[in-house]
């Protein structure tokens, strides 16, 4: 755990822009493939009348999870399709807990899609779009039933709505979620690869702390607080100091100490960056969005409730580009 210090507390994160950018990167990024233009292309293949398990995917991307989209967007042109189901499967799972009035009926969601995952392993999918789509990616890539149920299963242990214990409870909760997501991805992309997968491991982790901080004032609006209980006691804050939105001192060291720590896994995730495939790139294109919101937390000298924090990135197509292109993640 990182400590608090007195005065500007910079995370030292690394510039994104040290090489030249491509002439005019602009013209570069209006060429990604619009929806209309997804939409249509999907159309002409499927014919009239049938509706589209992959278009249905995409949508429910750009509604739900716009920076996922926008990363989908820069995969291989093999691997769009794959990608943005497993994407889509992560998103139906993640709004169970949120969309649900009663755990019990959380329970049973979680349930259709602990079936629904095996019965794909019997090509016997449910015809659900999102299921169509991810058993089509299962027989493409040969993609390992257990990374898909452990997320399943940590997702449903997550419908209590209990703070973490700890930062380590947070981490091991990214782990089993957004890690072994990216683990996913990584066989889709066709990377097999211990460092690739270190690298995975850290860049989840930092996403699943990023995306507790960054839901904190959701949260805070339906009067739930998810921060690690750890921290707060550290600096003897309680979760009522959230839920008050109180901007002292002490709550904004334990946004500190959350936000290292999503930080040092992005910086472990970034040293093996000479030694990962080329080909995994595309699978950490997620930290452009995590770093952005780093960046941004501490500019605000980590006022977690500062207005400026909810404000979507007009810049993010661009980053994302400029960081595919450059082969670095």
């Amino acid at each position: 755990m990182l400590g608090s210090v007195p005065g500007p507390r910079p995370f030292g994160l690394a510039g994104l822009f040290r090489r030249r950018p491509p002439r005019d990167p602009w013209e570069r990024v209006r060429r990604l493939p619009r929806l209309s233009a997804v939409r249509r292309s999907v159309a002409a293949a499927s014919g009239p009348g049938i509706p589209d398990s992959h278009l249905y995917c995409l949508e429910l991307l750009r509604k739900r999870d716009y920076e996922s989209y926008l990363c989908s967007l820069l995969f291989p042109a093999e691997c769009q399709r794959s990608a943005s189901a497993l994407r889509a499967f992560n998103v139906e799972l993640a709004q169970v807990k949120d969309s649900v009035s009663e755990k019990t009926i959380g329970l049973m969601r979680m349930q259709f899609w602990r079936k629904a995952v095996e019965d794909m392993f019997c090509d016997n999918p449910p015809h659900q779009p999102v299921a169509m789509e991810l058993w089509k990616a299962v027989k493409r890539h040969n993609l390992t039933k257990r990374w898909l149920l452990r997320i399943i299963d940590e997702r449903e242990k997550n419908l209590d709505d209990k703070a973490y214990r700890s930062i380590r409870e947070l981490e091991t909760y990214a782990e089993n979620t957004q890690s072994s997501l990216l683990y996913l991805t990584l066989e889709v992309l066709g990377v097999k690869d211990v460092h690739a997968d270190h690298a995975a491991s850290h860049i989840g982790k930092a996403q699943g702390i990023v995306t507790c901080l960054r839901a904190t004032p959701y949260h805070s609006s339906r009067r739930q607080v998810f921060l690690p209980m750890d921290v707060c006691v550290q600096h003897g804050v309680s979760q009522e100091d959230f839920l008050r939105r109180n901007q002292d001192k002490n709550v904004r060291d334990v946004v500190y100490d959350i936000a290292s720590q999503a930080h040092l896994h992005l910086k472990h995730a970034r040293s093996f960056h000479s030694r990962v495939p080329a080909e995994a790139f595309p699978a950490f294109l997620q930290t452009v969005s995590l770093e952005d919101y780093l960046k941004k937390i501490q500019r605000v000298d980590f006022d977690i409730f500062h207005p400026s924090l909810q404000q979507k990135n007009t810049l993010l197509p661009l980053s994302l580009y400029i960081q595919s292109w450059r082969k670095r993640y």
